[in-house]
C-alpha cells in the first residue's frame, strides 16, 4: 500500500492541507495520505506552537470524513526535534506491508540538504512536490524519485491563520469545520500564537 505523508506543525490545520492531501489520493494514485503532526520542527520554535494534543486532535477531527485521509502522532513518541529520517525508518519498521512516499511543498526542494541524511531520505524515499509560489527546482537533482504534481496552488498558511486570529479577522472560512468547532469549543487563543 503507497502510503503518502504530509508532515506538519499543523498550527493549526487548515484547508489547503485538506486540499492537497486529497489531491494525492484522488489524482496521483496514493491509497491513503498520513499528515504526520510534528511536536516539533527542529527548523522551528517550539513557542511558535499550540500544544500537541490540540493540533492533532484537530488533523484527526477534520479528517473524519475523508477515509484515505489520516492523522499520524507517530512523532508523539519520539525524541524531540523530530527529524523525517527518524521517523520514516520508525513507520517502516511498523508497517513492513507500506511503501512510504515524502509529500512536500516545493518550497522544500532548496532547504533539503539543510535536513539530517538528506541522500539516504532523497535516495530511498519517493517525493511529491506541490506547487508553492516563487520558488526554484534548482536542486531537484538531489532526488531519486520526485514528481512535481499539477495539485491546485494553495497560498493559504498557518501563520496567516494565526495572524488573522490576533486581528480579531473571521478565520472560519480558511479551517475545516470539524477543526474550526474545535478551536472554537475549547477556547484555543490561535493569536496568542506568535
Amino acid at each position: 500500500m503507497n502510503t503518502g505523508l504530509l508532515f506538519g506543525s499543523f498550527n493549526p490545520i487548515h484547508i489547503g492541507h485538506v486540499i492537497i492531501a486529497s489531491y494525492m489520493t484522488e489524482f496521483e494514485g496514493l491509497d491513503e495520505v498520513w499528515l504526520v503532526v510534528s511536536p516539533q520542527n527542529p527548523l522551528k520554535k517550539k513557542s511558535e506552537l499550540l500544544d500537541d494534543r490540540h493540533r492533532y486532535e484537530m488533523c484527526r477531527r477534520a479528517l473524519e470524513h475523508y477515509p484515505m485521509l489520516k492523522a499520524s502522532d507517530i512523532e508523539f513518541s519520539m525524541s524531540i526535534p523530530s527529524y523525517t529520517i527518524d521517523t520514516l525508518k520508525k513507520l517502516e519498521g511498523l508497517n513492513p506491508d507500506r511503501t512510504f512516499s515524502v509529500i512536500m511543498g516545493s518550497d522544500n526542494i532548496e532547504k533539503i540538504d539543510r535536513w539530517k541524511d538528506y541522500k539516504r531520505i532523497t535516495t530511498d524515499f519517493s517525493f511529491y512536490f506541490y506547487p508553492r509560489p516563487g520558488t526554484s527546482n534548482e536542486k531537484l537533482s538531489l532526488f531519486r524519485n520526485a514528481k512535481m504534481v499539477n495539485a491546485p496552488l494553495i497560498e493559504i498558511s498557518s501563520t496567516f491563520i494565526r495572524i488573522a486570529a490576533s486581528k480579531g479577522k473571521n478565520i472560519r472560512p480558511y479551517l475545516p469545520e470539524e477543526a474550526y468547532h474545535y478551536i472554537s469549543s475549547n477556547n484555543i487563543d490561535l493569536g496568542g500564537v506568535s
